[in-house]
């Protein structure tokens, strides 16, 4: 339902204004009517029907929905380029002092500044330029294409078809070529007849395309895409007959593929015929050719700026490549002259005598596989990547690294067992210590739970009857026992019979064993069984 504007309403007016919107979407009572007359569809949600709080709307209407902004003054023309009006011959007041226009400044003059300005010589007035201003709608102000001059598009169709005209020219010119050595071959002899020669003049157009489109491996850059900024170098799509990596070998085993850089470091079949593959794992080409003289390169980097040379391989690799250079050139000049010095010394035996032949050949008992074209299958080692972090470097008489000990989540020496880093090594003696101590640790805390487990025992004290300790040898005089009865009878016989009660009460709270006996043995125990044969 439309509505005009928030406004409060009462619980019943609400409620009939629920019933009115339900009947009108049942059919029972009339649509609603807007300013203009046309009916207002009752099933459009109140969200899209409900104009704004700030429209000020007094009736119910849909003209919020509708392009109520419009504008007849809006167009998507675009400013005359180039376009000159009036020209004048002198100098006029408020124009630019360089060149003369009144169209702009002197400050947004885009003429080349002269020596001496129009306003001064009043000659070379400059015409003035056409100025206009659009009021554009919103697709014309992020219309891209707005102002385009579809003839210069003409131009890149003719540069298209020169490039085909010429393409064209030079096979042709290449296809007569190889015709005239081949008849320069025959000697003059006709073998081909006629319907051959037409055909080799012929040019394959089919060929062409597609020896055009097998450039798959060229890297072509993208740039000023729809979401800004360069995307970077793509490779056009592989062969379609080429078979994926990961696909190779389907083993869940076998060599891992990161999807990721979409690298596959060790070889997919290891166990098939090297001469059926064309492809042996990433690492074929990690450990040969360039690659590796840039792992060295990039080692060389790292160690002489451990060493204090000021230059980086990322920041400066012309100079790193070239330090590199004189590196291994100064490196080769003092081995050869060590090795002469050496000779010089001791002079060369091997020189007298013919070298072994099983020197000549490098044979040593190390197996290596090769194949029928002298690569190797198996017996190479892989050359381990070093790192630029320090490795098995020991200090303080350790002989082992810390981290190669691993004991109760904690980190520590193999060589005396510590887990206390930068640690002076200990040995043998360290290691029984330590034992010995955990030994007694051990004891002395068996010992503790034994005796949290083994309660002290408390020994029972027998309490007297009026809250004393009973002594050992008590002794209870009679005659004393029969007078405290005689007391306790009489002090019951009182408290029933209320009227016997005295006014003066006296108390003594001396009590004797006697007298606790006595009240002991006349107590009624009212949870005996046998308290009613009592006197």
């Amino acid at each position: 339902m439309a509505t005009a504007s928030v406004s409060f309403k009462s619980r019943e007016d609400h409620r009939k204004q629920l019933e009115l919107e339900e009947a009108r979407k049942a059919g029972l009572a009339p649509a609603e009517v807007d300013e203009d007359g046309n009916e207002i569809n009752p099933h459009i949600p109140q969200y899209m029907s409900s104009a704004p709080w700030y429209l000020n709307a007094e009736k119910p209407s849909l003209k919020h929905q509708r392009k109520w902004k419009s504008d007849p003054n809006y167009t998507k023309a675009w400013y005359d380029r180039g376009a000159r009006l009036f020209q004048a011959n002198k100098y006029r007041k408020g124009a630019c002092e360089n060149c003369g226009a009144m169209t702009h400044t002197k400050k947004a003059c885009m003429d080349r500044p002269r020596n001496v300005g129009a306003k001064y010589t009043n000659m070379n007035i400059a015409p003035d330029e056409k100025v206009e201003s659009f009021e554009l709608d919103y697709d014309g102000k992020r219309d891209r294409w707005n102002g385009y001059d579809t003839s210069t598009y003409t131009r890149v169709i003719q540069d298209y078809e020169a490039r085909e005209e010429a393409r064209k020219k030079f096979l042709k010119e290449q296809q007569l070529k190889k015709l005239e050595e081949k008849d320069g071959e025959q000697d003059g002899e006709n073998v081909a007849s006629e319907e051959d020669e037409e055909d080799g003049l012929k040019i394959d157009e089919a060929k062409v395309d597609e020896s055009a489109q097998m450039d798959f491996a060229k890297v072509e850059k993208r740039v000023r895409t729809t979401g800004g900024g360069s995307t970077g170098t793509v490779r056009n799509l592989r062969i379609r007959e080429d078979t994926a990596k990961y696909l190779l070998n389907l083993d869940v085993n076998s060599a891992y593929y990161d999807p990721k850089t979409r690298s596959m470091r060790e070889d997919p079949l290891p166990d098939a015929d090297p001469n059926d593959k064309f492809y042996v794992g990433d690492n074929q080409n990690r450990l040969s050719g360039q690659a590796l003289e840039f792992k060295q390169l990039n080692v060389h980097a790292w160690e002489a700026f451990d060493k204090g040379q000021d230059f980086h391989m990322q920041a400066a690799p012309s100079q790193a490549e070239l330090l590199y250079k004189s590196f291994k050139i100064k490196k080769e000049k003092l081995k050869s002259e060590s090795k002469d010095k050496i000779m010089e010394k001791y002079g060369n035996a091997a020189s007298d005598e013919p070298i072994p032949r099983e020197l000549l050949l490098g044979q040593s008992e190390k197996e290596i596989e090769y194949d029928r074209t002298g690569r190797i299958i198996k017996g190479q080692d892989v050359a381990l990547p070093k790192s630029k972090y320090e490795e098995d470097v020991l200090i303080n008489n350790h002989t082992t690294v810390w981290g190669s000990w691993w004991k109760d989540h904690q980190w520590g020496y193999k060589c005396c067992k510590q887990t206390i880093k930068n640690s002076y090594c200990t040995g043998l003696a360290g290691i029984e210590a330590a034992e010995a101590s955990a030994d007694l640790m051990r004891e002395n805390m068996a010992r503790k739970e034994a005796a949290e487990e083994e309660p002290v025992r408390q020994e029972e004290k027998k309490l007297a009857t009026w809250g004393t300790d009973i002594p050992q040898d008590l002794v209870l005089d009679q005659k004393l026992l029969e007078e405290s009865l005689k007391k306790e009878a009489k002090r019951k016989k009182e408290e029933m019979d209320e009227r016997k009660r005295k006014y003066n009460v006296k108390w003594n709270d001396e009590v004797t064993a006697e007298d606790m006996e006595a009240y002991r043995m006349t107590r009624v125990r009212h949870d005996d069984p046998m308290k009613d044969f009592l006197n």
